[in-house]
């Protein structure tokens, strides 16, 4: 298959990791930068060895381009990706693929319309970790799956940018409250659990400065119950158990990082302790791999993190968000 010609929209700090990702790709190379500073756009492009760089539209309008990156601040991500999509682009989103449900079904509306893949940007969705997950939720060796208990939180070096901006929808829940979210919604999945309409049992935030600045959950999909944390103002555990009817499995860090995914599982049944390792994956080469088989294969969807879960996600973390602004 010739290699997928990449465009990273939105020349920021995530998108330079991406870049970086990039380069471990099997399927794809960066070919173009996009911004709404030109200027910013070529000192990317500079620095990562890409060929073209412009303005969103110029880099839009280029039909060398099969494929764009979306790595702009979270209220900007609907406008871009449709636009990318009605230029005939396959879109891989950062996560979240936007703060609220409606701009994501408008987002997912024109991917169908147009014909070209979608992934939202789950980079810990990639990998044997991940799989190895699916696994054990789907195959019930350990009995039946009970209980998600999972956070991420750290805390912010300032308050001020982004994070803080109740205009850029900042706040933990869509930044990093989204993780344990998407893995739980997975691993429902993987058990065969419905994730189309959960069952909200506690929202609860502390707002700091207009935004949730420590948050948590408690909702179920189906018979799964799922306990969530998250936070920008302080450091969480990174901790995360996974409760089957009759072991559990600790994931002592299920989050990985930008350049490699995790690759730990500790299985406790029965009083006895099971290490599981798994190799290492480039994650965000991985997605962006993901990207180019199912535009190769004339798929929209990749398995890995189908529309199905980016719409179950978007739903709670709206409704979440909403409940933690409304304090």
């Amino acid at each position: 298959m010739p290699p997928t010609r990449w465009a990273v929209l939105g020349p920021g700090a995530i998108s330079g990791d991406f870049a970086v990702g990039l380069r471990a790709s099997q399927h794809g190379v960066l070919h173009a930068v996009g911004s709404s500073s030109a200027e910013r756009a070529a000192a990317f492009a500079h620095a990562h060895g890409a060929d073209a760089a412009g303005t969103y539209d110029e880099i839009l309008a280029r039909d060398d381009v099969d494929a764009v990156y979306v790595g702009t601040v979270h209220t900007t991500h609907a406008d871009l990706a449709i636009r990318a999509l009605e230029a005939g682009k396959a879109v891989l989103c950062e996560k979240p693929a936007s703060p609220t449900i409606a701009d994501v079904e408008r987002m997912l509306e024109a991917a169908a319309r147009m014909r070209r893949p979608f992934l939202e940007a789950f980079k810990t969705r990639f990998g044997p970790f991940a799989q190895t997950l699916r696994d054990l939720a789907a195959r019930g060796e350990l009995g039946a799956l009970a209980r998600f208990e999972g956070a991420r939180g750290s805390a912010a070096t300032t308050r001020t940018g982004r994070l803080f901006d109740p205009e850029l929808a900042g706040g933990a829940i869509l930044d990093i409250g989204c993780y344990p979210l998407a893995l739980a919604i997975d691993l429902a999945a993987a058990a065969g659990e419905p994730i189309d309409a959960p069952e909200y049992r506690r929202f609860e935030a502390e707002p700091v400065g207009g935004v949730d600045g420590t948050a948590s959950a408690e909702l179920a999909f189906g018979r799964v119950t799922a306990m969530i944390a998250t936070s920008v103002v302080q450091d969480l555990p990174r901790v995360v158990t996974v409760r089957f009817a009759e072991a559990e499995v600790v994931l002592p860090n299920a989050w990985g990082n930008r350049t490699e995914s995790a690759s730990r599982l500790i299985v406790r049944r029965d009083g006895r302790e099971r290490v599981i390792e798994v190799p290492t994956v480039q994650p965000m080469a991985a997605e962006a791999d993901a990207v180019s088989l199912a535009l190769a294969e004339g798929r929209l969807e990749v398995p890995q993190m189908p529309w199905s879960h980016t719409r179950a996600a978007a739903r709670v973390l709206t409704d979440w968000r909403a409940a933690a602004l409304a304090r």
